[in-house]
């Protein structure tokens, strides 16, 4: 007993502490210090050089960020992350403030600012300016967000934005005077801090290559938009794995920068409608395209998100990342550079947007008792406006497969099994979470819809079936940077043997004590 009530104090000790630093973290961007340093956080709440005479502001509700069992505070201003580390990769490593342009604006004052934070580790930026102009005839690009069978057809060079000089425009205050002939950066600041690497078309880099800085008479606004904004460019906007990937980074954007509350979005593409759009707007404030604005629009607060490519989500498919997945209560104990509980944070967001519970710990038995085994399929879908609605097939005999497993689990003796058909084509997104939330073991062939295991909660179990022709890592890794039980089939070709499938699932049930 007394063993007991020492366990229970200690998880009643660290929960009270974890929260502390959770809301104490918070309240220094609600209260900023009284410091006469330049303080970002600052900047961030307060915008500098706010006008009265400023027409037609837009203000919107913003979410607030929700209490994450995962969280740990994302440092600032730290400079001690060390070179390849897992907060390197995976947290805050864009420790590198580089200013650009201060806010002094000149002889007059109250000008804009912007500057990039930089990551030795992922080598990009994450960067952030205020008193930014958008104006929207000068990006060519499709208008976004239409019904996708409106657009069949249409190429994908059509919807990635190409940007004129002074797309972007910084306020340079009312005394600067240079005729917008003043970009703000040159290709040395580029190829530093935000370099191409193998991405063939770098749109953020693209955008802040043709952003100018102008005086204020040529600073016109037809709309201000007060909250903090993302801008985010999406690729293979269809594709879930790519789309996780710039999920993460338009989240980890909003923690670097400090924002008090969830930012909104706007898509600078011209992508049409997808349902992975849903998760978007539970995720951040509000969500709008680009193009669905007239004239200029103006921020108070802009942040460019890096792109999916740049996170280590994607880097990690190319390079090693030497990380295994924790707790965040482990790593509030005893910090170390090799573990991580970021993606469990990461995950927490996600079903925390959709009004899901989060458990620590796996739930387990559903009331009608058992265990929830989730085998993901792959379905026909009409995914994009070049896409032909016929999916790949990765495992040949899956329904075959699928028969056999729900003959196993209805004769299974262990104990009481449901085999969920994960037909992820045919479900929302919020459905989908909710599935892989309340699995014990995840099952299906290599394939995008397996992504969703960024929120599955830290005790389930992945069987991954890997066909000969994508043998490729990116399950394990999500698997192993989220502390996650992982298991592979790997076929001689593309068809699975049901009798090896089984044996292999029989032996994580046992493992479970099923």
């Amino acid at each position: 007993m007394n063993k007991k009530f020492q366990i229970l104090f200690f998880l009643f000790l660290f929960n009270f502490f974890s929260l502390f630093l959770y809301f104490f973290h918070h309240h220094s961007f609600l209260n900023p210090s009284s410091s006469s340093k330049f303080d970002h956080k600052t900047l961030t709440k307060n915008p500098p050089f706010q006008r009265p005479f400023e027409k037609l502001q837009q203000t919107h509700i913003s979410k607030s960020w929700p209490i994450l069992p995962s969280y740990l505070p994302w440092s600032q201003t730290s400079n001690d992350i060390p070179l390849r580390s897992c907060e390197g990769y995976f947290g805050n490593g864009f420790t590198r403030r580089v200013d650009v342009v201060s806010g002094g604006g000149g002889v007059g004052g109250g000008g804009g600012w912007f500057r990039c934070w930089y990551s030795e580790t992922l080598r990009s930026s994450v960067c952030e300016g205020g008193r930014v102009k958008m104006v929207v005839e000068k990006i060519g690009m499709a208008k976004g967000g239409e019904n996708l069978v409106d657009v069949i057809g249409r190429s994908e060079d059509e919807e990635l934005p190409l940007f004129e000089k002074g797309a972007f425009e910084v306020d340079g205050g009312e005394g600067f005077v240079d005729g917008g002939n003043k970009m703000i950066v040159d290709d040395e600041f580029l190829d530093k801090y935000v370099p191409r690497g193998e991405i063939m078309r770098h749109t953020m880099r693209d955008l802040i290559s043709k952003m100018r800085i102008v005086g204020r008479k040529e600073f016109d606004c037809d709309q201000w938009i007060e909250e903090p904004t993302l801008l985010v460019t999406r690729f293979e906007y269809a594709n879930l794995f790519h789309t996780v990937t710039d999920w993460y980074s338009a989240y980890v954007s909003s923690r670097v920068t400090g924002l008090p509350n969830r930012p909104h979005l706007i898509f600078v593409d011209g992508h049409c409608m997808a349902p992975l759009e849903e998760t978007w707007k539970a995720l951040f404030s509000s969500v709008r395209y680009a193009k669905n604005f007239t004239g200029t629009v103006c921020f108070r607060h802009a942040i460019l998100s890096p792109l999916g490519y740049e996170t280590a989500l994607f880097k990690g498919l190319t390079e090693d990342i030497f990380c295994e997945g924790t707790s965040a209560q482990e790593l509030w104990q005893k910090p170390d550079n090799q573990k991580t509980a970021r993606l469990s944070e990461f995950g927490e967001m996600i079903r925390a947007s959709f009004g899901l519970p989060l458990n620590l710990n796996h739930p387990g038995k559903p009331v009608s008792g058992g265990h929830n085994v989730l085998f993901v399929r792959r379905e026909d879908y009409l995914a994009h406006p070049r896409h032909g609605g016929k999916v790949e097939s990765r495992l040949t005999n899956e329904a075959e497969v699928f028969e056999s497993l729900n003959s196993w689990a209805s004769n299974y003796k262990g104990c009481k099994i449901n085999l969920v058909n994960g037909l992820f084509a045919h479900m929302s997104m919020k459905e989908q979470v909710r599935a892989i939330q309340d699995a014990s073991v995840i099952i299906g062939a290599h394939g995008a819809g397996l992504t969703h295991i960024v929120s599955a909660l830290p005790k389930t179990v992945i069987l991954e079936i890997i066909s000969s022709q994508f043998r490729r890592p990116h399950f394990a890794y999500i698997a192993r940077w989220k502390g996650l039980e992982y298991h592979a089939i790997n076929l001689d070709g593309s068809y699975a043997n049901t009798e090896t499938v089984i044996n292999t699932l029989v032996s994580i049930m046992k493992s479970l004590r099923c």
